[in-house]
């Protein structure tokens, strides 16, 4: 049972080997991608809040618009 498990050879393919290499790179990749992102997120949702104005009624006034040039 174990040889139709792992082929007749006894051992993983190396396409196969390779394959799984590349993929497990690539979510790496994916994952600091993902880590940066939410970082970038994180510092411009602390400028949106550090920039809205609240009155009275907790009602958003305005929120700093950049300059255009």
């Amino acid at each position: 049972m174990a040889k139709a498990l792992l082929g007749h050879l006894g051992g993983p393919d190396p396409v196969t080997m390779t394959e799984l290499a590349r993929l497990r790179r690539r979510v790496r990749d994916l994952e600091e991608e993902v880590d940066r992102l939410r970082a970038a997120n994180e510092a411009v949702t602390a400028i949106v809040a550090g920039e809205a104005m609240l009155d009275t009624d907790d009602r958003l006034l305005s929120i700093a618009e950049p300059a255009l040039t």
